[in-house]
């Protein structure tokens, strides 16, 4: 099915997935206690840091991801290692407020935003046939990350200080990702991309709009609203994950377990939307990402037993698996791959964004003394009209051709 450059792209793919996780919010929220006791700080304060932060680098994340079009994969990729370890060192010096709105704001631009950025952007300019299949493959990186990492952490952070564990990922993130990167992606020009006798034709027919374009278009604006749903919620969660289990009467282990449920369904997922998408295409399917996280703001309102928090975090690792595969070969299916690495810098910077705005969103009604049942009602009226509103436009969903 893959060549061997072909596997090579999914391989780096799938490894800066997993480096992204130390950017993402499931991995910044097992270290929301130990950083909140440090500064004496508020669930709230702390989530007004993490927003803003986050905010920060979805607006520098427009400017510096559309530089993937523009240099070699292997050069973009060399400064974002460079800027991920240097954020993780310097994440680890964080002693003041200010020092943590730094940080954050370093890991979410270097981790979730970069990292993921570049694995998704050069897999989805590399595949034409096969960009489904080979996506979802790559983001196994991530949900490899997320089955085994909150455990980990849990485990260490009980006999080790959370500032060495960033120290040591600094200096792992320097020694085994430039050798990796070069090993893999040193060849990898637009020029060697997936050949495709069947789609070649009727791809170069497709409209490629540059991202000026994508802003006038209505349906981005549809789609977005989907596709932003599950990125505010879940990081709520994650980044709120100690108050859910004092909320819900939950051991300290619990969460931190059910993040492997979140992670086998995510894989799970990954697999079979992989395949469905390369058979019917994005556009398709689209309409169904946010309805398993429509159910489980339904467990997260309705029950309290230990249960149920996998069962939450299931539902979840379903539309977490559609939407990383969706949210990348979605904009290449409609928009075409010519410009992808802006349009992809955009979107990104989005769902960063939503990130930042889940996270001050969910602090802020907690200070204001709501429980994480009235939270579930607010995200489950958000879903459901995001998944009317694209119902009402789903036939209107197609590539233009020239």
């Amino acid at each position: 099915m893959f060549k061997n450059l072909s596997l090579k792209v999914i391989v780096f793919g799938f490894i800066f997935t997993f480096f992204s996780s130390f950017g993402q919010s499931f991995f910044l929220g097992l270290f929301n206690s130990s950083i909140r006791d440090a500064l004496s700080i508020t669930h709230g304060q702390f989530g007004s840091i993490y927003a803003s932060a986050t905010l920060l680098s979805s607006l520098v994340l427009v400017w510096i991801g559309k530089k993937i079009d523009d240099v070699n994969i292997l050069k973009f990729a060399s400064y974002v290692i460079i800027f991920l370890s240097a954020s993780c060192f310097i994440f680890s010096k964080i002693s003041s407020v200010i020092f943590l709105f730094i940080g954050i704001f370093l890991m979410r631009l270097a981790g979730q935003g970069l990292s993921s950025h570049t694995a998704t952007t050069t897999i989805s300019r590399y595949f034409n046939k096969n960009r489904g299949r080979a996506l979802s493959i790559g983001w196994l990186g991530l949900s490899s990350a997320e089955f085994v990492l909150p455990v980990l952490i849990v485990f260490l952070l009980t006999f080790s200080d959370w500032r060495d564990i960033w120290i040591l990922i600094s200096i792992l993130i320097i020694i085994v990702l430039p050798i990796l990167s070069y090993v893999l992606v040193k060849n990898v020009k637009l020029d060697t991309r997936e050949e495709s006798n069947s789609d070649m034709g009727s791809l170069k027919e497709i409209k490629q709009w540059k991202r000026i374009e994508v802003l006038k278009d209505y349906r981005f604006y549809v789609i977005c609203m989907t596709m932003l749903a599950m990125p505010w919620i879940a990081t709520g969660t994650f980044v709120y994950q100690s108050f859910i289990s004092t909320s819900k009467g939950w051991g300290p282990y619990v969460v931190a377990q059910s993040f492997m449920a979140y992670s086998i369904f995510s894989v799970i997922t990954l697999f079979i939307s992989g395949f469905l998408i390369d058979k019917f295409s994005s556009r398709k399917l689209l309409i169904y990402m946010n309805i398993p996280l429509l159910f489980s703001a339904g467990v997260l309102f309705y029950f309290k037993s230990p249960v149920s928090s996998f069962i939450f975090f299931g539902l979840v690792g379903i539309s977490n698996g559609l939407a990383n595969v969706l949210g990348s070969s979605t904009w290449a299916e409609i928009y075409g791959v010519k410009y992808i690495g802006s349009i992809k810098a955009l979107t990104t910077a989005l769902m960063v964004f939503s990130t930042a705005f889940g996270t001050a969103l969910f602090g802020i009604l907690i200070d204001y003394g709501l429980s994480i049942e009235q939270i579930a009602i607010v995200s489950g009226v958000y879903i459901l009209c995001s998944i009317i509103l694209l119902y009402l436009v789903r036939n209107k969903l197609n590539p233009h051709y020239m």
